[in-house]
């Protein structure tokens, strides 16, 4: 690794006064810098006020005026035909699978380092009764044709479920944030139509992607039947997402979000903030990715291991630790915490050695150099 780059960043480490330097102190820090998620923003003043003025109504009867308008705006953004506003992502892609999969034994093709195969709870089989074909990513968060084409399974043999659906995720959270581009979306969406198979993207960081690739959400999914939208990933709302679709899918999808609990009353409140959020924080998004890459090429260079080599796509970067680090894999977040007040996520890939970061608009510049700083510092200071 680059021993000169690593030399002049503790240098300046060094040079930091006592109070900055939480380590080598008893004092306090004074704030933390919190790592671990995009979703551990705070409502801005202004997204408050939205939801203190909102008109409301009865959503599961629905007549709240400002849920209707949340889902008829993003719809229109996408490119669709309808909207349904629910309160998480998990139940988002879970009611998806449940409208594409209408019918009893069916099975869905997804990547097995995917969100909805890894953390929603195994939920589309045992809540769906949906069976799954898992394929393992390319790098970049693809799925390869030739293994879908192979788990591919008609209704015309007793033994097989029948596929119905495929399910990619853009970002990729596990890959390193990749974004799919256009052409690869599009790719996928021809190869389903050609075996009467429908397309949903788990979108929970879609816009995200739209930035990073100059492209809009509507021309990214226009080859997708369905698109899940997280507006607390990122986007700084408290809470919600909102699927997009054809209006006979939003019919089927919005039956099984009452059968998941997921139907809300005055929720207008909430909605009014995921709009105000879609209508405002996209553009900034820019600005998460650069603190990324800005974090990922000063690890990469001080020898910690990454597989994007230093280079990200959007706002998340992962990173092991160093040949001769000074902590181990269990005892870096806690002592980042504890003795820095700066707070990551660990636990990734096999054996746990990877750890993330994810940036968001409640950290600025200065928490994120504090931030490299203190790890490479409590990584590799003598």
């Amino acid at each position: 690794h680059n021993t000169s780059a690593v030399r002049k960043m503790l240098t300046r480490i060094s040079r930091l006064s006592p109070l900055r330097r939480y380590a080598s102190t008893s004092r306090p820090y004074s704030t933390l810098v919190d790592l671990r998620s995009d979703t551990v923003t705070k409502p801005t003043e202004p997204m408050l006020n939205c939801a203190l003025s909102a008109p409301t109504g009865d959503d599961v009867l629905g007549e709240d005026p400002t849920v209707l308008a949340l889902e008829e705006y993003t719809a229109d953004l996408f490119g669709k035909e309808s909207g349904l506003f629910v309160p998480t992502g998990t139940m988002s892609n879970l009611i998806a699978i449940l409208a594409h999969c209408h019918g009893r034994a069916s099975e869905m093709i997804i990547g097995s380092q995917s969100h909805i195969c890894l953390w929603e709870g195994g939920n589309a089989a045992n809540l769906g009764g949906v069976s799954s074909k898992q394929i393992q990513e390319n790098y970049d968060g693809t799925l390869d044709l030739d293994s879908m084409r192979d788990c591919y399974r008609s209704d015309n043999d007793d033994h097989f479920a029948k596929t119905e659906l495929i399910c990619l995720e853009n970002t990729h959270n596990v890959m390193g944030g990749r974004a799919l581009e256009k052409t690869y979306i599009d790719e996928v969406s021809t190869f389903a139509k050609d075996l009467g198979v429908k397309v949903h993207i788990d979108g929970a960081r879609i816009f995200n992607a739209s930035v990073s690739l100059n492209t809009p959400v509507a021309e990214l999914c226009s080859g997708a039947d369905s698109v899940s939208i997280c507006l607390s990933k990122g986007l700084g709302a408290p809470l919600g997402s909102v699927l997009v679709g054809e209006k006979e899918f939003i019919r089927l999808a919005k039956r099984a979000r009452k059968r998941c609990g997921g139907g809300m009353r005055q929720v207008g409140v909430v909605a009014s903030m995921g709009k105000f959020a879609i209508q405002n924080n996209v553009s900034r998004l820019s600005i998460d990715h650069s603190r990324a890459e800005k974090i990922a090429t000063a690890l990469h260079e001080a020898g910690f291991k990454q597989p994007q080599q230093g280079k990200v796509d959007t706002n998340i970067v992962y990173f092991g630790l160093p040949d001769h680090s000074n902590v181990t894999r269990n005892e870096l977040c806690d002592r980042l915490r504890k003795e820095y007040g700066i707070l990551l996520s660990g636990g990734y890939n096999k054996g746990g050695e990877l750890f993330r970061i994810c940036t968001h608009m409640d950290i600025n510049d200065e928490d994120v150099d504090r931030a490299v700083e203190d790890i490479i510092s409590l990584c590799l200071k003598a």
